[in-house]
């Protein structure tokens, strides 16, 4: 029982407010695997309260990153559910292309960004904290545009998140990262096979 006594302690040193955080976020990431609009409803409080929890542990990146998961989650819910001059989106691909171009664009803006945060620091913290942040953007507006990648590029920016967080002393958070990337697998196939099956309603 010895062994796991700090990890214990630093389960039952997490406040509240992360707890709940997390809990909503597993509950948006639920509701996107289903393609349930009501995900991005979970998604609003669960980014309004990780503002807090963010800005506490200093990672002004994340932090600020939950201001976008707020307008991008409103974007979702209108580009989901349709509209009266709009049908909703449909899930799918990019070409390699695309994704080529993606990956370049969040490298060069993760380097200035971790650059200009650091301001001479020979920390790495920053650049990762700005390569997930930048990286979690794109791919949010992915998951609202129903891109089918997106839960590829999930699973790289948790695994990466869940590390940072831990790092910092984010015990729920980093578990909840964990938890993301193996749902993200989970989410890619269920996406891959509705997507398969829209098309054979088609034809």
């Amino acid at each position: 029982m010895t062994q796991f006594e700090p990890v214990l302690r630093a389960f039952a040193a997490v406040p509240a407010i992360e707890w709940v955080a997390a809990g909503l976020a597993l509950g948006y990431l639920g509701f996107a695997i289903r393609q349930s609009a009501w995900c991005w409803a979970f998604a609003v409080v669960s980014a309004v309260l990780y503002l807090v929890v963010f800005a506490r542990a200093g990672l002004v990146m994340q932090a600020a990153l939950q201001v976008f998961y707020v307008g991008m989650s409103v974007y979702g819910w209108r580009s989901w559910r349709g509209s009266a001059s709009a049908v909703p989106v449909a899930v799918s691909r990019w070409t390699l292309r695309q994704h080529a171009l993606a990956w370049a664009a969040i490298a060069v803006v993760a380097l200035v960004n971790g650059w200009v945060i650091t301001r001479g620091s020979s920390s790495w913290v920053p650049y990762l904290d700005a390569a997930i942040a930048w990286g979690s953007v794109l791919t949010t507006w992915m998951v609202a545009r129903k891109v089918l990648e997106n839960w590829l590029y999930w699973v790289v920016l948790d695994s990466a998140a869940a590390a940072l967080a831990a790092w910092q002393g984010l015990a729920a958070t980093a578990l909840l990262f964990l938890l993301y990337t193996a749902l993200a697998f989970r989410g890619y196939r269920q996406w891959r096979s509705d997507a398969r099956l829209a098309v054979a309603h088609e034809t």
